[in-house]
């Protein structure tokens, strides 16, 4: 069975919802290993060192600790974020999949500290906030 185009999906209720659970629960996941293993205890990808320095050369000065969402949704930030993950299109599973990253690393998930990323950009943040000795949790 083919895969419906982007353009005639509209917004597919069904299909959004399938998309909030599953990033949901890759969200709680995610916390409850850093709070039940500690940050750095673990690894988030099997090319998370190569993505860390990657992401730190090109994003030198990316305020992770409090993220500024338009470091991510102008139209120049999203420009250098695209070009920056379209090179791990076939290291990274998923790759380009919808997210959900904390803002305020010292918060848990909620609708107030919660926004919206790429799979990439969640991988460069956490993995940043984990080496950096940001994610005390």
């Amino acid at each position: 069975m083919a895969l419906p185009r982007a353009e005639d999906t509209g917004n597919m209720v069904e299909m959004e919802m399938q998309w909030a659970v599953k990033a949901m629960h890759h969200a709680e996941t995610y916390m409850k290993l850093l709070k039940a293993v500690g940050p750095g205890n673990f690894r988030l990808c099997p090319i998370e060192d190569e993505l860390y320095e990657d992401f730190r050369k090109n994003f030198p000065d990316l305020k992770i600790d409090v993220l500024n969402e338009e470091d991510f949704k102008s139209e120049m930030s999203k420009a250098k974020w695209r070009e920056f993950m379209n090179k791990y299109e076939h290291s990274i599973k998923d790759y380009n999949f919808g997210s959900l990253l904390r803002i305020d690393c010292t918060g848990d998930y909620t609708e107030e500290n919660t926004m919206f990323a790429m799979r990439t950009q969640f991988l460069c943040i956490e993995i940043a906030r984990n080496k950096e000795g940001l994610n005390k949790i």
